[in-house]
C-alpha cells in the first residue's frame, strides 16, 4: 500500500480499514495480495479495494442479566442451606431475649443441616497442610489469596509465625446447575397447612 496514501487518512478512517481488516477476511486476503503483487512489480502500486466497503456492523449490546440471575448459585445455595438447616430463618431471628441454652439447641439443628449441604456440595481441603498452632514459615513470593498475615507485619518475607486457622480451598464442586426455571430469588416458599 502507498505510504503517502495512509500518512493521508485520518485516524478514524485507519480504525475503520483495521476494523474491516479484522472482521473480514476475503477483504484482507486481497489487501495481501495486492501489498504482494505491487513487491513483485517493483513499481509503487495504488491498492484499490476490490468490493465496495461494507457499513460496519452496530455494536451488538447484550441485555444485562436481572441480580437473580447473576448471583443465582449463591442464591439456590442459600436456599439449601435454608431448607436443610434453618439458616436464614435462624439469622433472621432476634435471639438475644432466647436464654443460652435455646439458642445452643437451635444451633445444633442449623449446624447438622448446613454441614450437610456443604458435605454435598463441596470436598474441602485446607489452604495449608500444617495443624493450629503449628510454627510456620511463611515464604518469599507466598500466595496471599492463601496465607493472610496478622498481627505485626512489618519488613518483608520470609516471615515467621503461629498458624492460628489452617484456611479452607474447595477441591470438588457438586453443586447442580442452576434451572432457568426456577426463581432464584425464592429462598423458601411461604407454608400454607390445609385443614
Amino acid at each position: 500500500m502507498d505510504r503517502t496514501s495512509t500518512e493521508d487518512m485520518s485516524l478514524g478512517a485507519r480504525w475503520k480499514l483495521a476494523w474491516r481488516v479484522l472482521m473480514d477476511g476475503t477483504y484482507a486476503r486481497h489487501l495481501v495480495t495486492a501489498e504482494a503483487t505491487a513487491k513483485t512489480q517493483k513499481a509503487p502500486a495504488q491498492v484499490v479495494a476490490p468490493t465496495p466497503p461494507t457499513p460496519l456492523p452496530q455494536a451488538i449490546s447484550t441485555p444485562a442479566l436481572p441480580p437473580e440471575r447473576v448471583h443465582a448459585s449463591a442464591l439456590t445455595l442459600l436456599a439449601a442451606l435454608q431448607r436443610e438447616g434453618r439458616l436464614v430463618d435462624f439469622l433472621q431471628q432476634e435471639v438475644t431475649g432466647f436464654s443460652d441454652e435455646d439458642v445452643a439447641a437451635a444451633a445444633r439443628v442449623v449446624h447438622a443441616g448446613c454441614r450437610r449441604v456443604l458435605h454435598q456440595g463441596v470436598e474441602l481441603e485446607p489452604a495449608v497442610r500444617e495443624s493450629e498452632g503449628a510454627s510456620m514459615s511463611v515464604p518469599t513470593g507466598f500466595d496471599a489469596q492463601r496465607i493472610r498475615l496478622t498481627g505485626n507485619v512489618a519488613g518483608q518475607p520470609p516471615f515467621r509465625g503461629t498458624l492460628r486457622h489452617p484456611g479452607w480451598v474447595v477441591r470438588a464442586i457438586r453443586f447442580p446447575a442452576v434451572s432457568e426455571a426456577l426463581d432464584p430469588r425464592v429462598l423458601a416458599a411461604a407454608e400454607v397447612e390445609l385443614p
